[in-house]
């Protein structure tokens, strides 16, 4: 196990990487915010779902998911169909105007990681993201509701 001062460091090291998010969202499009693009990433990796599922996935209230999920339709990025096994539901599902915006936003995102982190050799990106993944992968359990 890792020493306090290891802890008290990583928690400052992330909380740096707010400006690091801040950075990336100034590449979004002025009509896309971050939730929105979190809405078009979620729905892309996972495919179509409920907005409960959605908001479950957001690790925020159905009230906040609610209004990206409105502010996504509203731009023709997803579609809310009927859910066929409760009419109630509705199954939310990416465009074909949201597989644009998304294949846009990860070039512009690969490009600026390319730029940002040219002096990088693969093996760090690659560790990088392997330790990324472990970390949110701990903090799964983390969730509300779990």
């Amino acid at each position: 196990m890792a020493a306090q001062s290891q802890y008290a460091e990583l928690a400052r090291q992330l909380s740096a990487i707010g400006a690091v998010k801040r950075g990336l969202s100034r590449l979004l499009p002025p009509d896309c915010p971050s939730g929105s693009a979190a809405v078009l990433t979620l729905l892309e990796r996972h495919g179509e779902m409920r907005t409960s599922r959605l908001a479950e996935l957001l690790a925020v209230d159905m009230s906040v998911t609610s209004r990206h999920v409105a502010h996504t339709a509203e731009r023709g990025w997803i579609e809310r169909a009927p859910d066929l096994a409760d009419r109630r539901s509705r199954i939310l599902r990416l465009t074909p105007e949201g597989r644009e915006l998304l294949d846009e936003l990860a070039r512009r995102t690969t490009d600026i990681f390319a730029r940002a982190l040219s002096d990088w050799t693969d093996d760090e990106v690659g560790r990088l993201n392997t330790m990324l993944a472990r970390l949110r992968s701990d903090f799964a359990d983390c969730r509300p509701g779990r």
